[in-house]
């Protein structure tokens, strides 16, 4: 199993203009340190590690092998990332402490639509306010874009993330089957 020094290079450098979070997020993280910044290229191996190591647990609560579901996060690669920025993809890292525990992908679908994707947290990390607080940074993001609805598609069977989400707000809309996936596809959207 991978740690997360497996993937995260402590020299990677963090950027002057980092957001601030919110003071009650801070609190509730109670870490001073802990910020959200844009990624760039030079956090592609930072970025697809955190994703793989992030929804690893979730591949193995649904059997999801690369096998059965390439496309699945837990198997992401760093060409995967490098493609999302080709499209104008933004994603952000939080970091707490110096270390990067958390990251978040941005998509502007059309003018008044944005796609969160790619939200993980190290499992070890979860549970202190880090998934909430990215959240809330697409909503500003996205705000900031001019949308009005931030959507997001999730696994139909994962209960737990469903609940999660809709307690920060998000309303489920329908649920698809694909063929090239093992399990159905929730979408959700929050009005911003």
């Amino acid at each position: 199993m991978l740690g997360v020094w497996d993937f995260i290079d402590s020299s990677t450098p963090t950027l002057p203009l980092a957001t601030q979070l919110p003071r009650q997020q801070l609190k509730k993280m109670t870490d001073a340190t802990t910020y959200i910044r844009a990624a760039g290229s030079d956090d592609i191996p930072v970025l697809s590690g955190l994703i793989r190591v992030s929804f690893r647990d979730v591949a193995e609560r649904f059997a999801l092998t690369f096998e059965n579901c390439p496309k699945h996060p837990s198997n992401c690669t760093d060409e995967w990332i490098e493609n999302d920025f080709a499209r104008g993809v933004a994603y952000y890292i939080l970091e707490s402490g110096g270390t990067s525990v958390g990251c978040v992908a941005l998509e502007k679908a059309n003018p008044d639509l944005c796609y969160l994707e790619r939200l993980g947290v190290l499992p070890q990390r979860r549970r202190k306010g880090f998934g909430k607080a990215l959240v809330d940074h697409v909503f500003s993001e996205a705000r900031a874009l001019g949308a009005r609805k931030v959507s997001i598609g999730i696994i139909s069977g994962d209960t737990e993330l469903k609940l999660w989400y809709q307690r920060i707000g998000f309303v489920e809309k329908e649920t698809k089957e694909f063929a090239h996936l093992p399990f159905l596809v929730t979408f959700m959207s929050y009005e911003l």
